[in-house]
């Protein structure tokens, strides 16, 4: 763990950067794998499975026997909290639709917009190190409340080529239409141009490791649109005296814990709060089954003892965090401060994992300093947004010379022509 005492302005920056694997071996890399599979197709992704995964597989596709069989090997306690989550997030996202609004913006002149679904998304759940079911519900439930109909799931498959039964379940659960035991870039790949077994998205959603992000930046080229670059996991805690160094240090591991190139940052204007932090940290990461993950994180990792809360707020804006926990008292009246964030966590109690699966706001979110232009995903991120304009005869007469000689300004007299010819005719 790296410990900094009041770093100086000029080396925030070198602070705040993540661990990024080279960009040429990146690009290479994913380059060759969107090649392979837009040859050879399922062929190659069976290949891959064997190649990433060491997981041998004779078809790409999951049957619905499988799906359904997967239900009986799901605990009830796991399905109850499953559909608990489900609930929660549905609840919070039904809450973003829209009411349509039609506006009159001059007399005889109506404008309003409306939402259309994206027909066809493709999900990918990452089940590498962790297999992620709450990420099923994080995007197929609002996809399915945004009214699209083809939800595709991509997840890598474990050795015998099977796909975690709660996966199953949650896709199940949440309307997913087609599933995949196909992971990584190639995932995306096959997302993108599709196979002889997998569709063509639109849209392509999920986090994933530094590949994975790179795949999805990669799959616009194809015109396809992805949600945000969703990459490693991050959390930056800001703490006061009155924070809990041991709530602390959970919030920080479990972060930590998703994989090496995961990264934590700890902020407080408190000594003994950093001390115990971080002797807290050292403790729980000892018994933590995936201690050995998570100490890799924390290797590029900061500890850092700030000056003032104000200051820490400033570094957090910098760093734009996935995640921000605020564990302070009264930490609702640092609200206005932040800027740059995916999420927010509140108090001593507003553990970042409520947010990860059942508070009811949604878990992907960007990274690596992105959450300073994307947002979470939403409701919207699975909608297009439509605008309409109906103009009155009236209405033309009351905007028509405002086009007229705005377009002529422009040097565009077909634009002034086709509001001209319809004035004439109002004569």
């Amino acid at each position: 763990m790296r410990l900094n005492t009041y770093p100086q302005k000029e080396t925030w920056s070198e602070l705040v950067k993540r661990p990024v694997l080279k960009r040429e071996k990146l690009t290479e890399t994913i380059t060759e794998i969107f090649d392979e599979v837009s040859k050879n197709g399922d062929r190659a992704l069976i290949e891959f499975n064997k190649k990433f995964d060491n997981a041998e597989v004779e078809t790409i596709k999951v049957s619905q026997k499988e799906v359904v069989e997967a239900e009986s090997l799901v605990g009830d306690a796991l399905k109850s909290a499953i559909q608990q989550a489900r609930e929660n997030i549905a609840r919070f996202h039904a809450s973003q639709v829209p009411q349509t609004e039609k506006i009159e913006t001059v007399k005889g002149v109506v404008c309003w917009r409306e939402n259309r679904a994206i027909g066809k998304v493709g999900i990918y759940i990452p089940g590498g190190t962790a297999p992620l079911f709450s990420t099923v519900l994080m995007l197929a439930v609002p996809a399915q409340l945004a009214g699209c109909k083809e939800i595709v799931l991509c997840t890598p498959p474990d050795k015998e080529g099977k796909i975690n039964p709660a996966i199953l379940y949650a896709a199940k659960l949440c309307g997913v239409t087609e599933i995949f035991r196909t992971g990584g870039a190639q995932a995306i790949a096959a997302m993108t141009l599709g196979t002889e077994s997998i569709p063509a998205v639109y849209k392509i959603f999920g986090p994933g490791n530094q590949y994975v992000v790179a795949a999805k930046e990669f799959a616009q080229n194809y015109k396809v649109a992805i949600d945000m670059p969703a990459g490693p996991s991050e959390v930056l805690i800001i703490a006061d005296g009155e924070a809990v160094p041991a709530f602390c240090a959970a919030d920080l591991l479990s972060q930590a814990e998703h994989g090496s190139d995961s990264q934590v940052v700890f902020l407080t204007t408190d000594e003994k709060v950093l001390e115990e932090t971080v002797r807290e940290t050292e403790k729980q990461l000892a018994v933590l089954p995936r201690n050995e993950m998570a100490a890799e994180a924390l290797r590029n990792s900061h500890f850092i003892l700030m000056k003032t809360l104000e200051e820490a707020l400033e570094f957090s804006n910098q760093y734009a965090p996935e995640h921000l926990i605020l564990a302070m008292e009264n930490a609702e009246q640092y609200i206005s401060g932040i800027e740059n964030a995916g999420s927010v966590f509140l108090g001593n109690y507003s553990c970042e994992s409520a947010g990860d699966y059942a508070s009811g706001t949604n878990h992907t979110l960007p990274t690596n300093g992105f959450a300073k232009n994307y947002s979470g995903v939403s409701l919207d991120s699975f909608v297009k947004k439509i605008t309409f304009q109906n103009l009155s005869e009236e209405g033309l007469k009351n905007l028509g010379k405002t086009i007229e000689v705005m377009a002529e300004a422009e040097g565009l007299s077909a634009h002034r022509s086709a509001v001209s010819i319809r004035l004439k005719a109002t004569e």
